[in-house]
């Protein structure tokens, strides 16, 4: 027996040194360096109540290639086509635009874990849970990124700069609504639009609160429902995702507004909207108009990205300016916002 104990570490360590000298090191680096998925998920897990960063990392989310302005990636998680089947259509889905909206990214990771299940192949999905990482995951949580700058208001659309220069002063130059400097000013808006560009969703879905209900944008017609979220067509604004990707690329966008914030729906209502939103994606996409559309993608890009800049003295200015004012406002009306009724 006192020779047993011997033998078995030196095997131990005779074991080791065979092991390549770069994978050592591999592992020692990633000890000590915890990749950004992992630190990211862990600041979602201390962040939401209804996302363990263990539920966080079990999706084996992926670093997309975009960054938040301050350097937080942004996350992805393909589900690609099976070998056994063609796809029906590609769908984009996508929660967090705005980092108060806490529910729109706990919701997405629910989703995802019905599609880690039972992935059919159906369709070829894309899903980036939060896009706007630096609204989030700080405190507190605020709609803006870390330039302060609205994303839902930051996508090209005709005429962009007269055109949400004049919506942002309508608004009372509402800091909640800064459309930011130029279309695709921010990381997070370039990254979306290139998504798109390279993607080439058929559809996106797009999850939002706290208005409660169903809104389109896009090829004509829009679902009716999604479990107990009725269609309410809320508009289009300068620099949405709807206005830039529905109405000037024709792609099928829902945006799903859930009722609160900060309050998650039931198990069976999340259940129910999934059913009918894979309803309404397999009887309706891809539409004829969408594949047109995308033959002349880069040409529409280049004439939503041809208005000249206007100087209102008010949108130019500095954007580290803009994100402090919108932090302080954030941090005014962040609890309010939870349940309250604005437009996305």
């Amino acid at each position: 027996m006192p020779h047993v104990l011997p033998s078995i570490t030196a095997l131990f360590f005779s074991t080791l040194l065979l092991l390549p000298a770069p994978l050592l090191a591999s592992e020692a680096n990633s000890a000590e360096s915890p990749s950004a998925i992992v630190n990211e998920c862990k600041r979602i897990g201390n962040k939401l109540g209804s996302v363990s960063t263990r539920e966080c990392l079990s999706h084996q989310l992926q670093e997309s290639g975009g960054t938040s302005v301050t350097g937080q990636a942004i996350m992805i998680k393909e589900y690609p086509p099976l070998a056994a089947r063609e796809p029906k259509a590609r769908i984009l889905l996508i929660g967090g635009t705005h980092g108060d909206e806490y529910s729109s990214v706990s919701i997405i990771f629910k989703w995802m874990k019905t599609l880690d299940i039972h992935h059919s192949g159906l369709f070829h999905w894309h899903v980036s849970p939060l896009v706007n990482p630096d609204g989030l995951l700080q405190r507190p949580s605020q709609r803006l990124n870390a330039n302060g700058v609205d994303l839902n208001r930051n996508m090209p659309t005709p005429d962009w700069y007269k055109s949400t220069s004049a919506y942002w002063e309508k608004t009372g130059f509402d800091k909640r609504r800064y459309p930011g400097t130029a279309p695709l000013s921010e990381p997070e808006s370039r990254w979306l639009y290139e998504e798109i560009r390279t993607f080439k969703p058929h559809a996106i879905v797009s999850v939002h609160a706290p208005y409660g209900v169903l809104d389109f944008d896009g090829p004509p017609v829009g679902p009716n429902q999604l479990g107990q979220l009725h269609l309410h067509l809320i508009g289009t604004y300068p620099g949405s995702l709807g206005n830039s990707a529905g109405v000037q690329h024709q792609i099928p966008v829902i945006t799903v507004e859930l009722p609160h914030a900060g309050i998650m729906p039931s198990e069976d209502e999340i259940s129910r909207m999934w059913m009918d939103l894979i309803r309404w994606l397999r009887l309706n996409v891809p539409k004829e108009k969408t594949t047109r559309a995308y033959a002349t993608f880069d040409e529409t890009s280049k004439q939503l990205m041809a208005s000249p800049a206007v100087d209102t003295g008010q949108q130019t200015k500095a954007p580290a300016a803009a994100a402090k004012a919108a932090a302080t406002e954030a941090e005014k009306s962040s609890d309010i916002h939870m349940n309250s009724r604005i437009d996305n």
